[in-house]
């Protein structure tokens, strides 16, 4: 074949190997962190990028015109900083819609930003619904070259795919609906839809809210779901996945940490009781590293093993339901809360190859515990679930091979206890690590931030060069994650790597143990550190951490 003939060939390739290009992104609640400075942007950032997350979406209300400036602008100087991706999601429904004008004039502003992610050269912009103004887009399209991936959920597949200057579609269908488990059905069908355009996939891990404000009090089952849907997203295979979200409290389907700053949603939503205070869901990123490279590239390997579980801590029937119903009754047959999602506790373990699991409630151990899936070859993950039925008290999930412990996370306790309030429909998550490059297993507990929900380093797993080699943190974590994050043991939440580079080795282990100290606040967040450093040789620190064992107790 001549040169000339070659040419269209190869640039037929190229543009075919630029679109099939993945990514995962997590939608971002912009209008929740007004207060946020750039540098609590980029911790979440940071956060993110260790979890193998691409970018964050940015969900921008039309009303929130007195904060929107301020926080898009921080919001992109932190990208640009730390290398991540951002792009709009334009919320039509929250504030009310968005005037085309508006929507132009900031994807002009901000699609030449180096942290504005682009498609073949095109800047991606989304929406929150809007198909009232779906006429607004192809004068858009034509003013800032966006390629447009809206969500039209509301319109279903066909119909939203015929929408004028559609250029893929992102669905907003991550729940299932009533007593069952998600299927990827919609997804097949926003595929077959789309004809080859590109689809964004959402996927979301719970769902619960109780906002009068907002005329919002209802659930869809969560249970075996973050599992189930990363399962889907191998098969379907999409170009994009869109996680729900990174830090919507309201709607208790948020990943990232938990910031006292962004509660006051709680008022402006009218809820009866902030529902996500001490219901850490750090753990359900602590295996995205590796689902999210097996995604983008067919296969993943294991670094380290770990464990993560969640559950509710009441009974679906120990308290008054509060008014809450499962579905959305608005379009959907609405159930009692207690006959869709179940009293069970579920687990997933990353593995390289096959092992036990146990649970207990109150220290006793349950009956029936198993694995409900196994991974093809035994190496990746693991899950399955429990019911505990009438067992009370504090859960402890042990994965074990051939006699020896793995991994095992002590959880917060399943109480009949209301708190003098309704039920909270929200999940407790935790994690622990297991064997592998980093310390030996640590567990997580529901101590408020800062610094951090979980002492598991939600980190990916290190490979020659991409170790931690430098990191940071606030108040009484500098000194200890200085040390800690020099030898790759670097908890996300709780520190900042700063540098990555080839890992360095710890120091030989002492037999000192370490312990957060009784009066330090989010004690329990402290518990890995406090161990790793004081067990190394490290106990400059004394403002957090001592050798009195009370100070771990409860975590």
């Amino acid at each position: 074949m001549r040169l000339q003939q070659l040419l269209p060939v190869l640039a037929a390739l190229m543009g075919a190997s630029l679109v099939e290009a993945k990514a995962v992104f997590a939608h971002y609640m912009v209008g929740n962190v007004p207060s946020f400075s750039q540098a609590d942007w980029e911790k979440d950032i940071e956060i993110a990028k260790t979890s193998g997350i691409d970018g964050f979406a940015l969900n921008v209300a039309a009303g929130d015109t007195a904060n929107n400036p301020s926080s898009i602008q921080k919001a992109f100087a932190a990208a640009e900083s730390k290398n991540f991706k951002l792009f709009f999601s334009f919320d039509y429904e929250g504030w009310g819609a968005w005037n085309a004008g508006d929507v132009t004039n900031y994807i002009k502003q901000y699609k030449t930003s180096s942290a504005y992610f682009l498609r073949n050269g095109q800047p991606l912009v989304s929406t929150f619904e809007g198909v009232q103004n779906t006429g607004d887009w192809p004068a858009i399209k034509s003013a800032t070259n966006a390629f447009f991936i809206p969500d039209y959920s509301s319109k279903g597949a066909s119909d939203a795919a015929a929408q004028p200057g559609v250029d893929g579609l992102f669905s907003w269908d991550a729940w299932p609906e009533g007593a069952h488990d998600k299927s990827s059905q919609v997804d097949k069908d926003y595929v077959s839809a789309l004809g080859g355009k590109p689809y964004m996939m959402p996927v979301s891990p719970w769902f619960f809210t109780n906002m009068p404000t907002y005329n919002k009090n209802r659930l869809w089952r969560g249970d075996d779901l973050w599992y189930d849907r990363w399962q889907q997203v191998l098969d379907v295979n999409p170009e994009y996945v869109e996680i729900v979200t990174w830090n919507d409290y309201g709607e208790s389907h948020y990943i990232g940490p938990l910031y006292p700053a962004q509660y006051p949603v709680f008022g402006y939503g009218g809820s009866p009781y902030n529902y996500a205070e001490g219901m850490p869901h750090d753990g359900w990123r602590a295996f995205l590293p590796y689902i999210i490279q097996k995604y983008k590239t067919g296969s993943a390997s294991i670094a380290q093993e770990g464990l993560v579980s969640w559950y509710r801590t009441q009974p679906g029937t120990a308290c008054d339901t509060g008014g809450t119903v499962a579905n959305d009754k608005n379009y959907q047959t609405p159930y009692p809360p207690a006959e869709v999602v179940q009293d069970k506790i579920f687990f997933s373990a990353l593995l390289n190859s096959a092992a036990d699991v146990a649970v207990s409630v109150g220290g006793v151990s349950l009956s029936g515990v198993s694995w409900r899936n196994t991974p093809s070859g035994g190496s990746g993950i693991y899950h399955g679930s429990v019911a505990y039925g009438g067992s009370r008290g504090d859960v402890v999930v042990t994965v074990s091979r051939n006699g020896g412990q793995v991994a095992q996370m002590k959880g917060a306790a399943i109480t009949n206890d209301c708190k003098g309030r309704a039920e909270n429909w929200n999940a407790w998550v935790g994690s622990a690590s297991g064997s592998g490059t980093n310390p030996p297993p640590t567990t997580t507990t529901a101590a408020p931030p800062p610094p951090s929900t979980t002492t598991d380093p939600a980190q990916p797993p290190p490979s020659t060069g991409d170790a931690c080699v430098e990191g940071a943190g606030d108040g009484n974590l500098g000194g200890l994650c200085s040390f800690a994050c020099h030898y790759n043991y670097c908890p996300a939440g709780a520190c900042r790597c700063t540098k990555r580079g080839s890992a360095v080795s710890p120091p030989p282990s002492t037999g000192q143990k370490g312990y957060p100290n009784v009066n330090v606040p989010g004690r329990c967040g402290y518990v890995g550190l406090c161990s790793f450093a004081w067990d190394r040789g490290y106990t400059d620190n004394l403002a957090a951490c001592g050798s009195d064992p009370a100070g771990a107790a409860g975590c």
